[in-house]
């Protein structure tokens, strides 16, 4: 199977932001780092995670997929006491239909990362 590879615009990691295998496409953690700047947009954790969306809706399209296709996200936060800020940001992109989710508690490597979350979404077929 022909896998297929999509470059992160906010990432200069060794890392795809995302492959296509089949028609599910696997998304690499995003983080609320703003592609103009490729700076963290913010120190608050819904900030961030305004901008972690906006980051995995930019792969989602460049990819051709859309949150309606997302079917799992994990949610990885420095602090859980900042959950219900992500929540709230997290809940603006999904209507009544929500993906599957994992949350957990991390250490990030740099400090001022709050959020990071990273998703699964695959192609709907006509049933």
């Amino acid at each position: 199977m022909k896998h297929t590879y999509y470059k992160s615009t906010t990432s200069s990691s060794p890392l795809s932001a995302a492959v296509k295998a089949g028609e599910t496409l696997y998304l690499s953690g995003q983080l609320g780092i703003s592609p103009e700047t490729g700076k963290i947009v913010s120190h608050d954790a819904g900030e961030q995670t305004v901008q972690v969306l906006k980051n995995m809706e930019d792969v989602l399209t460049q990819a051709g997929y859309s949150f309606e296709d997302v079917v799992k996200t994990m949610i990885f936060v420095a602090d859980r006491g900042d959950m219900p800020a992500v929540n709230n940001a997290y809940s603006s992109v999904w209507g009544e239909d929500k993906p599957a989710r994992s949350a957990v508690q991390v250490v990030f490597p740099n400090p001022a990362v709050k959020v990071e979350i990273e998703a699964i979404a695959v192609k709907q077929t006509a049933d």
